[in-house]
């Protein structure tokens, strides 16, 4: 009687051992990434990692958004980040430079135009040409040394031989956004800016795209990822930006004006 309350014992024992190393072993440890991203991102990143956030839910990732120069400066001060996406040449070859991300991870995701955009009831701008008219007085892009979407901007007019025509009608901002608000407003007569940053326009009405930059007037425009040299989580960082350059994503992407990168 005693052999069999023993071995009923034991069995129980060892169910209940093995039951409770299976849960412990299926529970995940929840895990925060802090991705660091430029500012053109503000609308579409969110909708991104909400997605992933379905197939990891054990992932919580935190977002802050700012322009390319101040995500350079934040970072070079010390500010922690996993995951970073710009798309900044300059300011990303500055981290390169210091050792401060991990060049091996580096991935273009998406790629982006510039535009020219107007206010809707706009008729006197109907392509680059017609901004050295006299009628046009206020042209709005960012800053070229600290916005990227500026410096592509200054780019394509420079190509196009019409930067030092414009000079006295460059109004420069400081960001993106601030140069499609500009346009919306009807404070300028045209501005140039990324074909998503239209696309993602608060107020769509508003504002109307009247020309696309050929690519070959800039060098080309994308969304970089790269992992930080300091990551904690290299592993599900990663997983984060195979994810981001995968189709899911891109289908989210390309709602908002973003094009597949050419290979």
């Amino acid at each position: 009687m005693r052999k069999e309350s023993f071995k009923l014992l034991l069995g129980i024992t060892l169910f209940l051992t093995l039951m409770i190393t299976t849960i412990s072993c299926q529970k995940k440890e929840p895990v925060e990434l802090t991705v660091f991203s430029g500012a053109g991102l503000k609308d579409i990143l969110p909708q991104i990692t909400n997605e992933y956030s379905k197939k990891q839910p054990e992932i919580k990732i935190n977002i802050n958004f700012a322009s390319s120069g101040t995500l350079q400066k934040q970072i070079e001060q010390g500010a922690y980040a996993d995951l970073l996406i710009l798309p900044g040449i300059k300011q990303l070859a500055a981290l390169e430079a210091k050792d401060l991300v991990d060049k091996s991870t580096r991935r273009d995701i998406v790629a982006d135009e510039i535009v020219l955009v107007v206010p809707s009831d706009g008729q006197k701008i109907k392509g680059f040409t017609d901004l050295t008219a006299p009628e046009v007085t206020k042209i709005c892009l960012g800053e070229p040394t600290t916005v990227p979407a500026g410096e592509f901007a200054k780019e394509t007019l420079v190509n196009l031989k019409l930067w030092d025509k414009l000079q006295p009608k460059l109004i420069l901002a400081k960001d993106a956004r601030q140069v499609l608000t500009y346009v919306e407003t009807g404070n300028v007569d045209a501005g140039l800016v990324y074909s998503s940053t239209a696309a993602a326009a608060p107020a769509p009405a508003k504002i109307k795209v009247v020309a696309k930059a050929d690519p070959e007037l800039h060098k080309p425009i994308t969304q970089k990822a790269i992992l930080l040299n300091g990551t904690k989580e290299k592993e599900k960082a990663l997983d984060l930006l195979h994810f981001l350059s995968g189709p899911e994503a891109m289908e989210i992407f390309q709602k908002y004006g973003f094009k597949a990168v050419s290979l």
